[in-house]
């Protein structure tokens, strides 16, 4: 997000949460609770498909950061959502060739879970 205007913690949570609904439809915590996670990292419970997606969605607002150099937290947020909302017309397309939805309940635990039973 190159920090431009961005205070830390709070300010950078927020665009983070801004980009993450723009791309997957959910907040992070939505999307924490739509894989049942409670401390885990939502990176680390990402299928391949949701990572690709959500790291098209961040180097996306940072290649347009980089060349609208935003001033305010306002406009940070904005740019937030336009890199998203790339990545989330991806989603789109791909749900719509594949007819399955991109953002899935599969997480590291219940993989792991999951090769238990077998």
């Amino acid at each position: 997000m190159g920090r431009r205007g961005v205070k830390k913690g709070q300010e950078y949570a927020i665009l983070t949460d801004e980009i993450t609904k723009a791309w997957s439809g959910l907040s992070v915590k939505e999307y924490k609770n739509h894989k049942d996670l409670k401390k885990e990292n939502l990176r680390d419970n990402m299928t391949n498909l949701e990572l690709v997606l959500n790291m098209l969605a961040e180097a996306t607002t940072t290649e347009i950061s980089k060349e609208k150099k935003p001033k305010t937290f306002t406009e940070n947020k904005k740019i937030a959502n336009q890199g998203g909302t790339i990545a989330g017309n991806t989603r789109k397309e791909i749900e719509e060739k594949t007819g399955k939805k991109v953002v899935s309940q599969i997480s590291a635990k219940k993989l792991i879970e999951n090769k238990k039973l077998k």
